[in-house]
């Protein structure tokens, strides 16, 4: 499944190229522009131009689709988390580079964020309970980064939890008005909001270079 699409147009696919991830990444488009609810097989199949029967050779059902969607997008978050923040580095650092990869995922992978961050009460168990302990454990060790960062002296913040809320909350809301055609880039973007997330927790630091 492509995902670093920004786009929100669907992708048509002739009858030989038909494969699990087209249909996968059809259903994305739609469930980011329709909701899951909103969005019938019979719409991915013809967004694909093929009958709505030929998806089964590729899916089980709408709610696995769903549910794939999302333990793509909240394992690629954690793993972005993980490949970014070195536990050597001082908690600015690491902060800072948290943000930065959450925020840059949110520019880049906007259908993704879209349906995870919307649709994800339609999920049946066990994928919802997943999702809620993927989501604890980015959180919890966000929350980690700027506790230890507090610890040391280097965050101003009376709590942790509360500004890793926010600066999750911040980043998130990228999906919904970046553009690719926009003055600035997804890179650029993600600089800015990683400087952001370092104000919330009150170390700012204007010398800081560009990433």
């Amino acid at each position: 499944m492509s995902t670093n699409r920004t786009d929100l147009a669907p992708r048509r696919a002739t009858r030989a190229a038909l494969t699990r991830e087209v249909v996968l990444d059809a259903a994305l488009t739609l469930f980011a522009r329709r909701g899951y609810h909103g969005t019938a097989l019979s719409e991915i199949a013809d967004a694909l131009q093929v009958r709505t029967p030929s998806l089964y050779n590729h899916m089980d059902s709408k709610h696995e689709l769903l549910r794939t969607i999302v333990d793509r997008t909240t394992a690629g978050v954690l793993a972005d988390f993980h490949a970014a923040v070195d536990p050597g580095d001082p908690p600015v650092e690491q902060l800072r580079r948290a943000a930065d990869v959450y925020a840059h995922r949110h520019a880049t992978h906007r259908r993704e964020a879209l349906v995870v961050n919307r649709d994800t009460g339609s999920l049946e168990e066990p994928a919802r309970s997943d999702l809620q302990a993927r989501r604890r454990a980015h959180e919890h060790a966000l929350r980690a980064v700027i506790a230890r960062g507090v610890e040391q002296g280097d965050f101003r913040v009376e709590s942790p939890a509360l500004a890793s809320f926010a600066i999750r909350e911040l980043c998130v809301s990228i999906a919904r008005w970046f553009s690719d055609d926009g003055e600035l880039t997804a890179e650029a973007v993600a600089d800015q909001y990683s400087r952001f997330a370092l104000r919330i927790v009150g170390a700012w630091d204007a010398r800081l270079p560009p990433r």
